[in-house]
């Protein structure tokens, strides 16, 4: 046997050292011999080969095939590089306030939940069986708002406040007796808050009516919206207010602070029918203004019209209690363009973070918290006041300082290395939060001439009292149930964490071929650089110089995306893809409005769209007129040509879906666009399956004026369990003036005249604000840079030529058992195929879901389940799927096709079969007796391989009808649960 000499970098080339760190090929699933096999399989020579077959030569660039993005960088590279990018934030000590506040997040929650891929890599769980964790977690969320505002309901978690409040205001709408289109705001809640209201109101046609709290009562209304305590960190008791308002006839919705409730008398307690707020000081970092999980909890006759998604308690098949989304989960998806609200996105993993921390402290925790917050605001305005500085009186955690050089005061605390709240000239706001320490108290007393040393601060402990006015501090019980009183140890919640991650499926254990939702890697590396302190810790409304990182950060990811969408110009402000499609429609609106054109408020819509596209289209008052599709799932042009012409004096725009929600790539698209454009329109593209364009195709350059860019699916910021999720509106130059840009100083109080408040000048046609922070989810932004920057421009169009040969070698392995639905030229489909199991259905009885709930057996989240097309299964596997992983799945379904001929044949019975009463649990497969016609073996070990790897479901089949007929959304002992079930 010859020696083996040891090598040498003479004998390997530098480049084949790099590409041996290539993340690439790490992030694409099949290696370069399995991609050949694969092209066999589907009969293409190449991808280039392939790509020419599937993508309309109307769209490909005329200008090359390439982008123009620096190559890709290894995990090594691309670290440092944004280390470098966020060591430009300077972290200083933010006590600003205006709804944001420092806070502690528990390392054992940061490490096991947003940290930990069993939780970031789930998706929305409305596959119930393999939810069953999460749900509970967001169980507790709900119990927990619901308590601490002490209101009869809480969903399971909103955007942000602001846009919660917005949704308050049309569930107020809904729910008011009153005729009036009146919605009267107070004058003292959060500024962003008061914008995004504006917004909506504008495009809903309400009239917004804003001034003091006090006068609240006194309007005719169909509700009112109060802060409780207020912007400036008074508290009122708002009763009287309520009290008058009801009188009218109209409803009353309050933002709150839920930490200040936990010693303030709760909303619900005074008259309050609807409350928002958010949770991110339940330990949830600034991140720049989010992701953080808003909360809305109203009374329980309003639970039928409350948007967002709600968790609640039904039975599965043998009888005991199982999570469920449930009512009106999917509403927009149903109703279209009669929804109430577009909600798609909730902020799952945030809210999971939320309730952990009240898990974790408990209801005697969080009041500890609470207490020190207030004491030490307490004791530090009675320093300042001892100083002959004045603050105004009854507060929970913020002073307002009023009487004070106020750029003096700001100068000589950025020289301390600390933030305090622009409020104006004269007067200034100090938010103080449970990281306030005795040092900062001293340095805060400091900047305004007052000292405070340790013997200090224990006197005016002493001599000082509260600041809360006696008739509202809370006697009322909160988070009484076991949950909250049982896991303070790390040991104890550690183990409760993992029990309830044990329960779930999420892409740490198995692919999740969701047509549509696009569930890729979320590489560990660009996760990391999200918990950072350049990024967690500060606070969105800190000034310019501190934050020179996030905005080259920011500007850098969008130069990528203007590079790979074709457009010119990208918002990030909206928090969710349905608050993307709801800022390229106000854009679209108010391009019109500026031409003279305001009356153009028709917009086209084919039937095969998202259904969160009619929705925001009547968020922003347009009319919605659904086009035809043709029998091969294409958009009918013909159609499309004559509703332009019958509404041509008032077209506003046509939302299309490219490729199409039926996964074909149409070839009409550019004439789609012309004809819109001939009749003065605006063309918007839903970004949705933009994973099937990168690098292929640009839609900016194809004719497409506007798109909203899902950065939670194409570039790889993970689901989350349901959200974050991050929609930037990507535009055309014309619609740039008009994209929603915040504040240019966010910090002025809302008397202030709104031009001022935002960038646009006073433009009377600008967009106000959409989402409550100017970047929206910022902190989140570095996980799409890292992935751009890491796959490069010949990186991500290889990946996007995988999603559409792992999609297409699906379809045709499954072609003899299945038929595909759709497919386009060449017979070939986009990233995504849609398996038709009607005809299944109409011969055995054997529906879509049965199909759904036994790929539980096997291991698989189940694929979108009847959409776009009723009794239907949409997949779509991503290029991050290796071909063992698309085998398996594939082995699943054969298997289960075999299961169905069995029951077509009379081998199995049409009732008692494996699909009929799929997923299988541990209890069941383990009972002393068997019932069933088919053998345990083949109820729980279909395929050999599962005997090595099995997952077992933790619920049997959930009963969605009783769940939505006995709605029941509360953590409350199971006894209690069965009493009100049986009733």
């Amino acid at each position: 046997m010859p020696a083996m000499s040891t090598p040498s970098l003479r004998d390997l080339s530098l480049f084949e050292l790099e590409r041996h760190d290539a993340f690439v090929e790490r992030h694409i699933g099949p290696n370069d011999a399995e991609v050949a096999h694969m092209l066999g399989v589907i009969g293409q020579d190449s991808l280039e080969a392939m790509t020419g077959a599937i993508v309309p030569r109307s769209i490909k660039p005329a200008e090359g095939p390439g982008l123009d993005l620096p190559g890709s960088l290894t995990e090594v590279e691309a670290l440092a590089r944004i280390r470098a990018i966020a060591d430009r934030n300077d972290v200083f000590r933010s006590f600003i306030g205006q709804g944001y506040y420092g806070t502690h997040t528990p390392n054992v929650i940061l490490r096991n939940i947003l940290e930990n891929p069993a939780w970031y890599t789930a998706y929305t769980p409305y596959q119930a069986e393999i939810s069953q964790g999460r749900m509970e977690a967001l169980v507790n969320f709900q119990q927990m708002c619901a308590d601490l505002t002490g209101m009869d309901i809480s969903n399971a978690s909103l955007l942000d406040e602001a846009t919660a409040a917005a949704e308050a205001m049309t569930l107020a709408r809904r729910s008011s007796k009153s005729k009036s289109n009146v919605f009267y705001v107070a004058d003292d809640v959060h500024p962003q808050t008061l914008e995004v209201v504006r917004t909506r109101a504008d495009g809903l046609g309400i009239a917004l009516h804003v001034g003091p709290a006090a006068d609240a009562g006194g309007v005719e209304g169909f509700g009112v919206l109060l802060q409780y305590p207020n912007t400036f960190g008074h508290v009122a008791d708002l009763a009287a207010v309520a009290e008058a308002v009801h009188a009218r006839g109209a409803v009353v919705a309050v933002a709150t602070d839920l930490l200040a409730l936990t010693l303030l008398r709760p909303p619900g307690e005074w008259g309050a029918d609807i409350v928002v707020g958010n949770t991110q000081r339940f330990g949830v970092p600034f991140g720049f203004g989010g992701p953080h999980a808003a909360f809305m909890a109203c009374r329980d006759a309003f639970k039928r019209s409350m948007p967002g998604r709600l968790i609640g308690v039904s039975v599965d098949a043998e009888g005991k209690p199982a999570y469920r989304l449930t009512l009106q989960t999917r509403e927009q998806h149903i109703r279209r363009e009669k929804a109430t609200s577009n909600i798609c996105t909730a902020q799952v993993l945030l809210a999971v973070m939320a309730s952990m921390y009240a898990v974790y402290h408990g209801p005697e925790g969080l009041a500890r918290i609470a207490r020190r917050v207030h004491r030490y605001a307490a004791i530090l305005a009675a320093a300042l006041r001892q100083a002959g500085v004045t603050v105004a009186g009854d507060f929970f955690d913020t002073l307002h300082v009023t009487g004070v050089d106020a750029a003096t005061v700001h100068t000589y605390a950025s020289h301390q290395r600390i933030n305090l709240r622009k409020i104006d000239a004269g007067s200034v706001g100090i938010s103080l939060d449970e990281t306030v320490t005795r040092a900062d108290l001293a340095a805060l007393a400091q900047i305004f001439g007052a000292d405070l040393g340790a013997a200090d601060i224990e006197a005016l402990d002493a001599a000082t009292g509260d600041a809360l006015p006696a008739a509202l501090v809370r006697t009322s019980g909160f988070l009484t149930h076991p949950v909250f009183n049982t896991h303070h140890s790390e040991h104890e919640l550690l183990r409760y964490m993992r029990a309830l991650a044990d329960k779930d499926l999420a892409m740490d254990r198995t692919m999740i071929p969701l047509g549509s939702c696009t569930m890729k890697l979320n590489a560990t590396a660009e996760m990391i650089p999200v918990t950072w302190p350049e990024f967690a810790n500060v606070h969105p409304l800190a000034p310019a110089t501190q934050t020179r990182g996030y905005q080259e950060l920011i500007d850098s990811l969008e130069a990528m995306l203007v590079e790979i969408t074709g457009y010119d110009a990208v918002s990030f402000q909206p928090n969710s893809g349905a608050q993307g499609e709801y800022a390229g429609l106000l854009a679209i609106r108010a391009y019109h409005a500026s031409r003279g054109e305001g009356h153009r408020d028709i917009c086209l819509i084919p039937e095969s769209a998202h259904g969160t596209n009619p929705a925001s289209a009547q968020l922003v008052g347009m009319k919605v007129v659904v086009t035809r599709c043709d029998a091969s799932g294409n958009v009918d042009i013909d159609d499309i040509r004559v509703q332009a012409e019958k509404h041509s004096a008032n077209l506003a725009a046509i939302m299309m879906t490219y490729p199409s929600t039926h996964g074909v790539f149409e070839e009409d698209v550019v004439g789609i666009c012309e004809i819109i454009h001939a009749h003065g329109g605006q063309v918007y593209t839903d970004g949705a399956n933009l994973n099937a364009l990168v690098g292929l195709a640009r839609p900016g350059k194809w004719g497409s004026d506007v798109s909203h860019l899902n950065l939670h699916k194409t570039f790889c910021i993970p689901h989350g369990g349901g959200g974050p999720g991050v929609g930037p509106c990507a535009v055309k130059a014309h619609l740039a003036p008009f994209l929603p840009r915040g504040y240019s100083a966010s910090s002025l109080p809302p008397q202030a005249g709104e031009g001022a408040r935002r960038a646009d000048g006073g433009n009377p046609h600008a967009v106000g604000m959409v989402s409550a922070a100017t970047h929206g989810s910022a902190s989140i932004l570095p996980i799409s840079w890292m992935y751009i920057a890491m796959m490069g421009g010949t990186g991500l169009r290889k990946a996007t030529q995988v999603a559409l040969l792992n999609a297409n070698y699906i379809a045709r392995r499954l072609a003899p058992h299945y038929r595909t639905l759709y497919t386009g030229r060449n017979g070939l489909v986009a990233h995504e195929c849609i398996l038709d199991l009607r005809p299944l259905e109409k011969a055995t009885g054997v529906t879509a879901e049965d199909v759904a709930k036994r790929l539980i057996d096997f291991g698989f989240h189940a694929p979108t389940l009847s959409f776009p097309v009723a009794g239907t299964l949409m997949v779509e596997p991503t290029e991050s799927e290796s071909l063992h992983e698309l085998d398996r799945f594939i082995d699943a379904m054969i298997q289960i096709r075999d299961e169905i001929r069995a029951i077509e044949d009379g081998r199995l019975d049409r009732e008692d079969n494996p699909l009929k009463h799929a997923p299988h649990t541990a209890t069941m497969a383990a009972a002393s007796e068997w019932t069933h016609a088919y053998p345990r073996e083949l109820a729980v070990f279909p395929l050999a391989t599962l005997r090595q790897q099995k997952y077992w479901p933790p619920v049997a089949r959930v009963d969605n009808v009783h769940g939505d007929k006995n709605v029941f959304c509360a953590c409350i002992p199971v006894d209690a649960w069965k009493e009100q079930a049986d009733a």
